[in-house]
């Protein structure tokens, strides 16, 4: 932890800091107005062949600033006793005045009006990071320049860590991030890495996500590592602080996710915290004429500062970009933290609701089909005006770290989850290649509540030279879900390329349960203890993780009167191993093996089957990953590049045999990232995936060696930001994705096209009614193009229009 914590300290963060000095300073070039300054900006950006002898810091400084006009202010205690070496090269005079500071404590400072100041690195707080200067050398993730992402994030029992000291592929993009691109939802977050491809729940408005080629469901997301807490379709980023990505399978780490999915990565989401005091205000709107107001505040107070309180309100409501499209937001969170040297303890407290109206749902290809319909324009809406879904949830979380002594640490955490929901559903399945389409009316009312918790102990040892780091945990949560439903006959005609908005069909051929007051449906308990020790080597250059967890999985479905009807009650464990080698301060080498662990499928009863073992719940099955990979990683840039193999289970069953576990996905893939800030003021964020999704002993043979449904075999995102010296507070940004060709079906005979999408984006800082402003305008899909973003689950998801954004923030 010394060694990385030095490590940090002599990153220069200089994009990141918009803290303003508070000294005495001098200023140098008196008499320079801000005129003068613009006037000179073409000479303080040009490159020149330049030589500075070697000399005293200060008075090197000094020269360079009046030669080139450069109105600069630095307290002189700064640069006491600090030496420059000779100099020779070709910069730009601030390029050279960065060159100078490089090993030092301080950086360059960009002022509003046109100055330039020196700051010391090691008194300051990062805009956009949840955390101050007093806590950085506490602070676990490395946090990149510009403050948009972290190397690391939360790693079930592990805790918190950084990337380079662990054995897996982790990312967290901040709220900086979701602030800068406006991103309203997980999906749009995670639209920064190739390694995740977003579509839509089966026939409702959730979000799904594919990681690594396999299925992640919006109600898997984790919230501080719990989960089932957050709302289960869609969740509102407001009161996030990081969107934490973890790329492999997880088992070990984080347990059963609630619907089983997850196989290829996890995601967790971590809430706001006070740090120092704040009151900000953003309105936004869109070009559509949606319309929201949020607000951010924040507290501390105690006789040390030991208590804190975040709070986080959003009101957006209005026409969405599709066509004939609304949709309307309110939510509310309130964090509640006190820290201690010893205990810290946190209780997070929210609500949230989202109503969607006329929803443009998923797409289903008839089986008849013999291409895969083209897809329509980019703002056609073939929902009719009364599909939609309201939804509404409130959550709860307290966790607590106690520190029994210098070693040993003990956690706790609880979260509790309510979450109601009402829709009227329609997705038409379209029969033939005209867009012709039949559709019906499904409404359902869903509730669910959840209980989940988590205790651990974490200890730090020593044998001899070796290092150990022990994690003893458990986790478990208990899910209940309450549901019924009416869906109409017949079906109503429509097409997708000329939609009929058909009138509500009110009669209902197929209806069971009680609409008004749902009975319980499932309820799902699971349990896991997991134990681990990171054994570290050579200075803990050599990290070594070996662990095991044991998991237990309780299943009991009822019928829509509630009566019981099936159960199911099994156990499985699944170990983990890693390594890491870090030859240098800056590069690690990981490898690892780790499993996902799903519940069992529940076999057929049904008499076209007629299986032998028609009833019964098949064993847990478990998913394997392998992989091997390179990071560099210096706080100013992160690469990383990432081999993998992850082999899924696949059940069928011949008519009149046996339902089991015969078949399998093996998706074999190949990961590329670089971000970070490469010159001053350039910020990027690139990936890339390329995947082999390949079934295997498939039924009868008859589809082995076709790809996987859903998949992209590549996908590719070019992201990046820069600051216009010219004009001083501007940052113009942009991205680019590219995704690839992915089948709708098992028999590959259908398919969907790649598809490119272009975003850009400009934020300008200034200054309006002597209040500090910023503005925002984010545009997605810039050329307005149609295309099939997704055919996760055998279904198409059609990407969003051209959306425009517009924000103003402030802080008071």
């Amino acid at each position: 932890m010394a060694a990385l914590n030095n490590r940090f300290l002599k990153t220069p963060l200089q994009s990141a800091i918009t803290a303003t000095v508070v000294s005495a300073s001098l200023l140098i070039g008196t008499g320079f107005s801000a005129y003068s300054i613009a006037a000179d900006t073409t000479q303080q950006e040009s490159r020149a062949q330049i030589n500075i002898p070697a000399g005293n810091l200060s008075e090197t400084l000094t020269d360079i600033a009046v030669r080139y006009h450069i109105a600069l202010s630095f307290d002189p205690a700064l640069t006491q006793g600090l030496k420059n070496e000779a100099v020779s090269g070709t910069f730009s005079p601030l390029e050279l005045i960065d060159f100078l500071l490089e090993g030092t404590d301080l950086m360059l400072q960009s002022n509003q009006d046109g100055t330039y100041s020196l700051l010391d690195q090691s008194n300051y707080t990062l805009s956009g990071l949840a955390i101050s200067a007093s806590q950085i050398n506490d602070s676990v993730l490395t946090e990149y320049k510009g403050g948009q992402i972290e190397s690391g994030g939360r790693l079930g029992v592990f805790g918190e860590q950084d990337s380079t000291n662990v054995p897996f592929s982790v990312v967290s993009y901040t709220n900086k991030a979701i602030e800068d691109q406006q991103l309203e939802s997980i999906a749009e977050v995670l639209d920064n890495d190739a390694s995740v491809q977003s579509g839509n729940g089966y026939g409702n408005y959730s979000e799904k996500f594919m990681i690594r080629g396999f299925e992640l469901d919006s109600d898997a997301i984790s919230y501080g590592g719990l989960y089932g807490i957050l709302p289960r379709q869609v969740v509102s980023t407001n009161a996030v602080e990081s969107v934490q990505l973890l790329k492999g399978s997880s088992a070990f780490l984080n347990g059963v996710t609630p619907g089983g999915t997850g196989i290829g990565g996890a995601i967790n989401l971590e809430p706001k915290r006070a740090e120092d005091e704040l009151t900000a205000l953003t309105v936004d709107t869109t070009a559509e004429g949606q319309v929201g107001i949020s607000t951010d505040v924040a507290r501390r107070f105690g006789s040390k500062n030991q208590w804190g309180v975040r709070a986080n309100a959003l009101h957006r409501e209005g026409d969405s970009a599709i066509d004939n499209e609304s949709r309307e937001e309110t939510s509310v969170s309130v964090g509640v933290d006190y820290q201690s040297e010893q205990l810290n303890v946190s209780t997070d407290v929210g609500y949230q609701k989202q109503t969607i109206e006329s929803g443009r749902a998923v797409v289903y290809a008839d089986s008849g089909l013999t291409a895969t319909p083209s897809v329509p324009d980019a703002k056609t809406n073939y929902a009719p005006s009364w599909a939609g879904s309201e939804l509404e949830t409130v959550f709860a979380m307290v966790k607590a770290d106690y520190a029994l002594n210098k070693n040993w640490t003990l956690n706790a955490a609880l979260g509790i989850n309510k979450n109601e929901e009402y829709g009227d559903y329609s997705s038409p399945t379209v029969t033939n290649l005209d867009g012709d389409a039949t559709a019906r009316r499904l409404t359902v009312p869903f509730e669910s509540n959840t209980l989940s918790s988590t205790v651990g102990l974490l200890g730090d040892i020593t044998t001899g030279d070796v290092t150990h780091q022990l994690n003893l945990a458990y986790s478990g949560f208990v899910n209940k879900t309450y549901s019924a439903y009416t869906m109409s006959n017949p079906t109503y005609d429509t097409n997708i390329y000329d939609p009929v908005d058909s009138a509500y069909p009110t009669t209902s051929a197929w209806a069971d349960g009680d609409m008004d007051n749902p009975n319980i449906r499932s309820k799902t308990d699971t349990k896991g203890i997991s134990f681990a020790d990171t054994l570290g080597f050579l200075d803990d250059r050599l990290l070594v993780t070996a662990g095991v967890r044991y998991q237990e999985i309780n299943v009991s479905n009822y019928n829509y009167d509630g009566s019981l009807d099936t159960t199911y009650d099994d156990s499985a464990t699944s170990p983990i191993y890693g390594i890491v080698y870090k030859p240098s301060d800056t590069i690690s080498l990981y490898a690892n093996h780790i499993e996902a662990l799903q519940k069992g499928d529940n076999v057929s009863s049904s008499s076209t089957y007629n299986y032998s073992n028609a009833g019964a719940s098949l064993k847990p099955y478990v998913s394997e990953q392998n992989e091997l990979g390179m990071k560099f990683e210096d706080g100013t840039l992160g690469a990383g590049i990432a081999l993998f193999e992850i082999t899924k289970p696949e059940a069928y069953g011949e008519t009149g045999g046996t339902y089991d576990y015969y078949g399998e996905q093996c998706n074999r893939g190949l990961e590329l990232s670089l971000f970070g800030e490469p010159l001053a003021g350039l910020r990027i964020n690139t990936s890339a995936t390329w995947l082999d999704p390949k079934l295997q002993h498939t039924q009868n043979g008859t589809n082995d060696g076709n790809y996987a449904v859903g998949v992209a075999k590549y996908r590719l995102v070019l992201g990046g930001e820069y600051d216009l010296r010219k004009v001083q507070g501007l940052t113009l940004g942009g991205k680019v994705i590219r995704s690839g060709p992915q089948y709708v079906n098992t028999s590959n005979s259908l398919a969907i096209d790649p598809w490119t999408r272009v975003d850009v984006s400009a934020r300008y800082e200034t200054t309006l009614a002597q209040q500090d402003v910023t503005w925002r305008l984010n545009i997605t899909n810039l050329m307005n193009e149609g295309y099939w973003a997704s055919a996760a689950g055998g279904y198409l998801t059609q990407g969003n229009p051209r959306e425009i954004k517009l924000s103003l923030s402030t802080e008071f």
